[in-house]
């Protein structure tokens, strides 16, 4: 019998770190085993193509995974042709090289293909405990599963691609404890930005969050995924929730997860997947549950978020301390002034999609407001599925006549107008509601005024002609 100590308590995300550790390096950094790669045509075929130019390949091929998703239009009949001028360039040279290299592609097309955030948990390519990396800043959203997942740039990508290891300094450990009930017609998406809001665009830099409380223990797993998915906007290095039986559930079965004999292995381990008592964090929050409303931004950083029905913040009386100078060219760039009324805002266009909120649960709760109303005229809106099979599974609900009923644009799967990357953006000066995660200037094309809220916010406004709190809806005469 081994006389050794006991390990001391650990993290949930110590203990995947822990389990692909390989060796301590130089420079207090860690050489770290990873499990899975994903790539899209934006940052991938770079990475693949500088790996040929090196006379290098694929270590493991069948953990790497490509999609379509970046630079593709979204418009019905869309073909390798892009709105950016060198996008098909992108295309071509991903397919390529993932053909090349022997990897798995989900290109236009194929019924897989879709937003890498969504199209990986649904075909059961992220599973608890595994290390994930992504050329993609929001790929910490997969951590919901209870996965170390995180974004690289593209020379971290060749390198992981030639290896399957990295060289990472490990990150410190945060524990954000959100206790009680949500209210009615509050969402994930509420959660996440009022969280942001109150922590500010800095406020997990250089740790992994993990999620915790009996309010992130009744979301399922796509609103896991929206809270996951703005942990980039607070700086983290990733996040993580602890895997339970609404992940297994959501998991067994899917293509890429583990079956027969080998999902009783996997569960076993699975189960073990959480943070002992008595576990160290650097740092720990606790949020009531009640305290959180409707979201909605009003400047130029997922940070300046406010409940709907607040006016814009003085200066003195913001929560997160911006530099004047900052506060005054948001409010300048938006064109508001101190103490003004979001709900008064006319808006110009409304979009719902991208890797935080354009999953089928999203587009349910967002057709349910839809029903029966009219989008105000005047207002362009479009909705973007955030993959193939979510609009095959929409369409077979027949959410897509919904969405047209109202007035909505109906459009193909891809990140679409998150930003305008792939050549399509909003006008200059156009104010536009936005289930999307960054605001930024000129995030939706230049000059464009972003405002981030829920689905049903999107919604909601979309309707109204003006930023609108969903709760407040006329009823249908």
């Amino acid at each position: 019998m081994s006389d050794s100590a006991p390990p001391p308590p650990r993290t949930l995300a110590e203990k995947i770190w822990w389990d692909h550790r390989i060796a301590e390096m130089d420079g207090g950094t860690t050489l770290v085993l990873i499990d899975r790669i994903l790539l899209h045509e934006r940052t991938g075929g770079v990475a693949l193509k500088s790996l040929s130019a090196a006379n290098r390949s694929v270590m493991v091929p069948d953990q790497v995974f490509a999609t379509m998703d970046h630079i593709v239009d979204t418009f019905p009949g869309r073909t390798d042709k892009t709105l950016m001028p060198t996008g098909t360039a992108f295309l071509i040279a991903t397919r390529e090289a993932a053909h090349e290299h022997g990897i798995t592609l989900f290109d236009l097309g194929d019924p897989r293909q879709g937003i890498v955030h969504v199209t990986s948990p649904e075909q059961g390519i992220v599973l608890p405990g595994v290390t994930l990396v992504c050329p993609d800043s929001h790929t910490c959203t997969q951590g919901a599963f209870g996965a170390l997942a995180w974004g690289i740039g593209s020379t971290e990508a060749e390198h992981a691609l030639a290896t399957m290891t990295l060289r990472i300094a490990r990150p410190l450990d945060m524990r954000i404890t959100i206790d009680g009930v949500l209210p009615s017609g509050v969402t994930a998406k509420d959660l996440a930005l009022h969280i942001v809001g109150r922590l500010g665009s800095g406020g997990a830099k250089g740790h992994i969050v993990e999620f915790a409380g009996s309010a992130v223990r009744a979301l399922d797993m796509e609103a896991r995924m929206t809270l996951c998915n703005l942990a980039t906007e607070l700086a983290a290095f990733g996040a993580v929730v602890a895997p339970d039986q609404i992940t297994f559930a959501y998991l067994q079965g899917r293509t890429y997860a583990p079956s027969g004999a080998g999902w009783d292995v996997a569960l076993g381990y699975w189960q073990t997947l959480n943070s002992d008592p008595g576990a160290a964090f650097a740092a720990e929050h606790h949020i009531d549950a009640a305290d959180v409303a409707p979201m909605v931004t009003w400047g130029t950083s997922p940070q300046h978020a406010a409940p709907i029905g607040a006016p814009v913040p003085r200066f003195d009386e913001l929560g997160v301390r911006d530099s004047q100078d900052s506060y005054d060219r948001a409010l300048d760039y938006m064109a508001l002034a101190p103490g003004g009324d979001l709900t008064a805002l006319p808006i110009d266009a409304a979009f719902i999609g991208s890797c935080t909120n354009s999953r089928l649960s999203d587009l349910r709760r967002a057709a349910a407001i839809l029903r029966g109303r009219k989008v105000a005229p005047g207002v362009r809106a479009i909705c973007v599925p955030g993959s193939t099979e979510v609009k095959r599974q929409a369409e077979a609900e027949g959410l897509d006549i919904v969405f047209r009923e109202a007035g909505f644009e109906w459009r193909e799967a891809g990140c679409s107008m998150c930003f305008f990357a792939g050549g399509e953006s909003f006008g200059a000066q156009e104010r536009v509601i936005s289930s999307t995660n960054r605001n930024f200037e000129s995030r939706q094309g230049p000059g464009t005024r972003t405002h981030l809220a829920s689905p049903e916010t999107v919604a909601a406004s979309a309707i109204a002609g003006h930023i609108a709190d969903p709760r407040r809806l006329e009823p249908i005469q």
